[in-house]
Parts: structure tokens; sequence; C-alpha cells
């Protein structure tokens, strides 16, 4: 399921456009490929804040590895030879890397082939258990479910900035959603990806996943699993393979996250810092397209309309194939100590977490939310609201990594 290397991009430098029908404007992720030369990788990374991310340090390492990545792999008591040989499979709980500045990735190239890509399963799409009914201030009435429409093909062409997330977990490979999202201190040569928490950090229970990597518009054809079985890696990955080289989640994610949502829920969302497993362009660049984020946090009852993409992965749903799903939001509140969240109805499953949810101001399509929890049985889907702890996050990951 995790792809590996690519070779080209197709058909690189048109506008692709995301739209969904049922819109008040036509929902369209649009922006113009940039052109450029490749960026030069900084020479040496600062310090991170350990509240806010972490990432792999200094090139020059010894095993092939950055070297502040190497020196924090040692610090854990990891032996660098041994990691990158698949040390990284033993999940010891007593020495789970938990911290923000715990964050260790180290690229291992070729581990994403197309067949471990298509056998991850999906994240357990966290879920509330709280009755979603009950009056706990902002909550609307549960919403119908709304059916999934499959989104058009090639994705490069309809959603390029779409993507999953792939990870290892001790339970095994793992995938979610993600989208490409702009970097605004470096237009135009953005490396983030956009997803949940939960999509890259256990929360409070456990730490970081491991060998976690971005897919954009992945399976870019929407083959069928016969159609796929000795598909190469540029039919799965037609963009590449991008690895988390850094990456932030929110504090009550870390602190609070459960595998029922717990109090992180309403903090459910992470940045990657991404970097491809070959090659030296922007992500940007390389897709050809990258949404602004919408960190201004409206309330449901003054949005029409969301749309939420993603990669759905447990039944109905194989995890082949990009899915859409569009309604008016409502609001759902965990606790009245917490922020409310947005709800819409969906009949997308597990792996569709972390997936981005759209929304179109001034006639931009921006990225609002993410998926985050939903029920045990599919019908709908809930998001954080982005409001101005993740937009410290983010800024964090731009000033800092950004440019690297």
């Amino acid at each position: 399921m995790r792809s590996t290397r690519t070779s080209t991009a197709p058909r690189r430098g048109r506008r692709t456009a995301l739209t969904a029908a049922g819109l008040v404007a036509a929902l369209a992720l649009t922006a113009t490929a940039c052109g450029g030369s490749d960026e030069d990788k900084a020479d040496a990374k600062p310090a991170a804040d350990a509240s806010r991310a972490a990432g792999t340090g200094d090139a020059g390492g010894e095993g092939g590895l950055p070297a502040g990545l190497a020196d924090r792999l040692k610090k854990h008591g990891i032996d660098v030879d041994q990691w990158k040989d698949g040390g990284w499979k033993n999940w010891d709980k007593d020495k789970w890397l938990s911290e923000a500045k715990d964050f260790v990735n180290p690229v291992i190239e070729g581990l994403w082939q197309p067949d471990r890509m298509k056998s991850a399963k999906e994240a357990d799409k966290t879920v509330t258990t709280k009755d979603a009914s009950a009056d706990q201030g902002a909550t609307d009435p549960e919403p119908a479910p709304v059916e999934a429409v499959a989104e058009k093909k090639p994705y490069h062409d309809n959603a390029a900035p779409v993507g999953k997330v792939f990870f290892d977990s001790p339970e095994g490979s793992m995938v979610c959603s993600g989208t490409v999202v702009k970097d605004v201190n470096h237009p135009g040569k953005s490396n983030l990806v956009w997803t949940a928490g939960h999509c890259v950090h256990a929360g409070g229970s456990g730490g970081w996943y491991r060998n976690i990597a971005f897919v954009p518009s992945y399976n870019d054809y929407g083959k069928s699993e016969t159609e796929l079985a000795n598909a190469t890696a540029t039919e799965m990955a037609p963009y590449g393979t991008w690895w988390a080289d850094w990456a932030a989640t929110s504090d009550q994610w870390i602190k609070g996250g459960s595998a029922s949502g717990g109090d992180g829920a309403t903090y459910d969302y992470s940045v990657l810092h991404v970097k491809p497993e070959q090659g030296s362009k922007s992500l940007e660049e390389t897709v050809g397209a990258a949404l602004e984020v919408d960190f201004s946090a409206p309330s449901a009852t003054e949005v029409s309309s969301m749309g939420a993409w993603g990669y759905p992965a447990a039944p109905p749903y194989n995890g082949l194939e990009m899915f859409k799903c569009v309604d008016r939001p409502g609001r759902l509140s965990l606790s009245p100590s917490l922020p409310t969240m947005y709800r819409i109805g969906c009949t997308m499953t597990g792996g569709s977490s972390g997936g981005g949810w759209f929304r179109v101001v001034d006639g931009e399509t921006k990225l609002v939310s993410n998926t985050s929890i939903g029920p045990v049985t599919a019908g709908w889907l809930a998001g954080p609201q982005l409001g101005r702890s993740a937009e410290a996050m983010y800024q964090n990951m731009s000033r800092t990594y950004g440019g690297q």
C-alpha cells in the first residue's frame, strides 16, 4: 500500500480543479502550477518549539541519516542502522516516543511499495462516546446521512491536492487522508500537508507513529483491485512518495486524544512538512496545486456548504478510490468547556480520517477543517474548528521549517 519512488508527474503545469455539485458556488480547488528551479536544502535546521513541532536535524549524520536525527535516535537508545534495517518495528510501550520534540521519521527508501500501500488498514476513525443528541450547548440535531460520491478521474485533474497519508503503528500499516496546503511564508513552494492529529500521533496513551508518508492523487485513475494486481509505483503514486521530516499536532491531542476522540478531538489536527523520496522540487510545484487554510473558525450557522474529501477504506469501501460528501454543516459540542466541532452527513468510513473539509470564500476554495470523529456506524463526520491554536501551529511550522 505505501508507494515508493515515482518518476514524472502527469501533465504537470495545468490548472487542477476540485468540483462538487450542491455548493452555492462551485467548489473548485484551483491552483496554478508554479515553475522555477529546484529549491536548495538548508544547511542547518533551527531547533523546534517542543510544544509544536519537531524534526530530523542537520545533514551529514551516520547511516545516511541527518546528523540531528541520528543523534535524536541515539538519545532514545535506538541504533541508527538497526532502525533502517527494520528496528522501527519494535514498539516498546515504555519507550514510545510521545513528546513533540521526540518526532523522528527517517526516510526508508522503497518501503512504501504498491502492495504495501494497498494492504494498509484504515486508521479506525475515532468515534465519540457522547450522545450526539444530548443538549450540550451548541449541538444541532444529527444530520441525515449523505451518500459519498466518487471523485472524477483522473484525480490530478479534479482533486490534485488530496491524497493518502500512510504510517506504521503497533497494529501494522495504516492509512488516512490528507491535503496539500499553501505555505504562506513560501508562496508557490509549499511542502506542507494537512491531516488529523490521530493520523500521526496516538494521543494520551501513546506517541508518534512511524514511517509517515504522503501520496498525492493516490491511484490516480481509480483502478480496481484486479486492475492493480501488478501496479507500478507510478500508477499508485503519480507524484511520488513524500516523507514527513517534520510534524506538528496540538498539545491537546498529544495529552488528551484517545481512541474515542477524548478531550483532544476538538484539537485533532496536524500539519506535516514533507520531502520527496526522490527529487528536489517542492510538493506544490510537483503537484501543481495547494489550498489556503482558513483559520477564521466561522460558526457552522454562517456556512451554507462544506465538502469533505478522502479515501474511505473500511467496508463498503476499499481505500482505492477518492470520495466526497457535501452538506450544510451543523454543530457538535462534546463538552461545554471545549470548542464546538463542525458536523456533516456523510457515509465515508475509516481511512477518510484527516481528509480536508473545504468551503468557498469569495470564490476561492479553502480548507476549513479535517475529518476527525464519527459514529461506529457511518452516517456523519465531525471535524475541528481551525482557530488561533491551529494557526499558531501552522505558522510555527511554516516559519521554522517551511523553506527547507
